[in-house]
């Protein structure tokens, strides 16, 4: 999303209020993002959270082929 929107983890980060650092740390998988800070982030990023959510796979879907 962010870098979609062509956005920096600074300039998001100010658009949400929140230190860079925690922008780095989902980015880079360190963190998890709660339901309410994705639709935020997907806000911020100018995207339509429950257009971001159809194109997302269940993550049990990489583990059993039969899940679609």
């Amino acid at each position: 999303m962010r870098t979609d929107a062509a956005l920096t983890q600074p300039e998001l980060a100010a658009r949400l209020n929140r230190p860079q650092s925690f922008v780095a740390k989902y980015a880079n998988g360190k963190r998890r993002l709660d339901v309410v800070e994705f639709i935020e982030v997907a806000e911020a990023s100018g995207s339509n959270p429950g257009r971001v959510r159809e194109g997302v796979e269940p993550a049990d879907a990489q583990r059993r082929p039969d899940v679609r």
